[in-house]
This record gives structure tokens, sequence and C-alpha cells, in this order.
């Protein structure tokens, strides 16, 4: 396993993380088996959030992962308050908010410090200030070691590239997602790191049938980039997950991408898309991928 480290921090991540929302909570020793299995596979980076499972995800991460804490990278979120009797949650990045929740956190995740604590979305409307405040006062008081957001809007994550001390962003990145690159150079300014997250797209660039559009891709484009990644994994003698990590991976600005596991077969195939990636992943496919086509952000800017 390779490893990159996040921004300008101590902290340094496996290339492939494990995004924890996927994991099945209803089931929790087939839970503790895949995360067994991504540590010895080398994954260090694990993500969660607050809000999977009203906090429940987090507590099943906290009692797999206590007795290797110091040997992993422990990233949660914040910002989404659920309420009582509610299905739904709302939005609330204030500082009591944050202070309250970080508590929360830990005792669930069952440690005295979070890695990296990120920011689970944020508008312009945000106290930007209060926000930034308060996560320097968890840093200080030694609850997290670093910050970060988890955004894909334009107008949010330069804020915060400009005027915070974020070391990354999480963000939706993939062959069908090409948004994020417009502003890669200047993440790369910052000495910001992104997080890539959905590098399959939700299973189209594998198995999934085409149906649908995807984004700003209408079907055809869909199953054209769909028959890139076949032609690819052809061309190199690997699987089609394993360019779709490349694709992601290849970026310097990139430090990790997320996958997400339910299941111990799918841990399996993810071992073979490693494996197959790392054949290929100090080649030049600048060339292979010059067709396809970008596409932008149009909302938040």
């Amino acid at each position: 396993m390779r490893y990159n480290k996040v921004g300008n921090s101590e902290l340094s991540v496996s290339e492939i993380g494990l995004g924890c929302m996927s994991l099945p909570e209803d089931d929790p020793s087939s839970a503790t088996r895949i995360i067994s299995g991504a540590l010895e596979l080398g994954i260090n980076y694990f993500d969660t959030a607050d809000l999977y499972g009203r906090g429940a995800n987090e507590s099943l991460i906290g009692k797999a992962l206590r007795g290797v804490r110091k040997k992993i990278v422990l990233a949660t979120k914040v910002g989404n308050q659920w309420e009582e009797g509610k299905e739904g949650w709302t939005w609330n990045p204030s500082k009591a908010h944050i202070l309250r929740s970080v508590e929360d956190s830990l005792q669930r995740l069952q440690t005295d410090y979070i890695d990296l604590y990120q920011l689970h979305g944020g508008t312009c409307e945000d106290n930007f200030e209060e926000v930034m405040e308060t996560f320097e006062l968890l840093v200080q008081q030694g609850k997290i070691r670093c910050y970060g957001i988890s955004s894909i809007r334009p107008n949010v994550f330069t804020a915060y590239l400009q005027q915070s001390g974020i070391v990354s962003d999480m963000m939706q990145y993939s062959l069908l997602d090409t948004r994020p690159e417009e502003f890669f150079d200047e993440f790369e300014k910052h000495s910001v790191s992104i997080v890539a997250r959905g590098a399959m797209a939700q299973g189209l660039l594998l198995d999934k049938v085409v149906d649908k559009s995807y984004l700003d891709h209408n079907i055809e484009e869909v199953q054209v980039v769909k028959g890139l990644v076949t032609h690819l994994g052809d061309k190199y003698g690997v699987g089609k997950q394993a360019i779709a990590l490349k694709y992601c991976l290849e970026k310097p600005v990139v430090c990790s991408a997320l996958v997400g596991i339910r299941t111990f077969d799918q841990l399996a195939q993810l071992q073979q898309s490693y494996t197959d990636y790392l054949k290929i992943a100090d080649k030049d496919m600048h060339a292979d991928f010059s067709t396809l086509r970008k596409i932008r952000y149009r909302e938040h800017r």
C-alpha cells in the first residue's frame, strides 16, 4: 500500500481509504471482519461521520479500531444535526453544536482525539469566522489533530482554501465527474489535499447497467466513458476498478480515494483491484484519457 501526506499536515494516509458509511451496521461481526481485512491490506485511513446511522457508524468504528488506534488515521465529520422525533436533519455549523458534537464523537469512537475533523458540507451563509475559530480551538485543546471540509461547492471550498487552515476537502471525483479539476491548481497553491469519493461513479464505471444520464453526461456519453474504461483495462491487463482508481490517484493533489465496502467479497475484489492498480500506477496514461469530455461545476460559483 502506498501512503500520501494530507495537505501540509503530519497525517500520512493510505491512498485507498475505507468509506465506513457502507459498512453493514446491522451485522457488526461482518463489519468488523471487513475492517480487519482492510487493515491487513494496508489501509490506515477510516472515514465516518456523526450523521451516519445517527452516530451508530461511529460507535461501530470505535469498537472495531480500539486496539489499533495509534496505527490509523481516523476521520469524522460534523455540521448536520438530527432532530428528535423527525426523520431528517438540519444544518448547524455553530460553535455550540460543533463543541457538543465533538465530545459525542470522541465518546462513540472511544478515543481522546480525532485525526481529521471535517465540516460536513457548508454554505455561503455560514459564520465562517466562528467555524474556523471553533476548529482552531479544538486543535489547541488536542481534541483534533487537524481539520478539513467535505464540499463540492466552489464558492464554499475556495473561501476555505483562501482563508482557513484546512488540510483537505473530500469531494466527488471520477472519470465521470471531472468538475474538481478546474480548481486543482488552487488546491495545490494552498497545499490542500483532495480526498476523492465516488471514484466508481455509483458503479457505472464497473458492471452496473447504464440506463440513465449522470450529471452532465447523457446515457450515450456515460456508455462511451464506460467503454473507455473497459478498453484500457484490456489494454493494460487489469480490471476496470484499477483504471478508475488510476484516473483519480494519478493526480498529485489527490491524497486518497475512499472506497465503500459492504461485503467481504467486495473487499477481496478491492484487494485484487489495488494489486492491478500497482501494475499501472506509474504508467503515463495521459494520452489514454485525452478523449475524455470534461465537465465543470455550474452551481454555487
